[in-house]
């Protein structure tokens, strides 16, 4: 199995919906306007979340987010033959990693 985290466009930009959470806790990033833009926020945001699995970073026209209607977050289990198998509800309450675990005990055969 490989696991991988899709950063996709800033949930709360400074020049968008900014969150109070964000600026008390140091996180503020404006909007990328490029994917090199992009790339700097989304790695800013694995080492501050201290998140160790691999990081893919979607381009600036948010084609995987739309492909996958991500935004805000969303869980994702994509089969051995490339289908989608499980999708959680919109984040951040549908959020939840017991279905991947379920999803995923369920392909290995338990």
């Amino acid at each position: 199995m490989v696991f991988y985290v899709v950063y996709i466009r800033e949930a709360h930009p400074s020049d968008g919906w900014q969150m109070p959470s964000n600026v008390r806790d140091h996180v503020v990033f404006a909007g990328p306007k490029s994917l090199g833009e992009r790339d700097e926020v989304a790695g800013a945001c694995v080492r501050r979340l201290g998140i160790e699995m691999p990081a893919l970073v979607d381009d600036v026209d948010d084609a995987v987010e739309a492909a996958y209607t991500g935004w805000p977050d969303r869980l994702y289990v994509i089969g051995g033959d490339g289908r989608i198998v499980y999708k959680s509800a919109p984040g951040p309450y549908g959020f939840d990693p017991s279905g991947v675990a379920a999803t995923l005990k369920r392909l290995d055969g338990r």
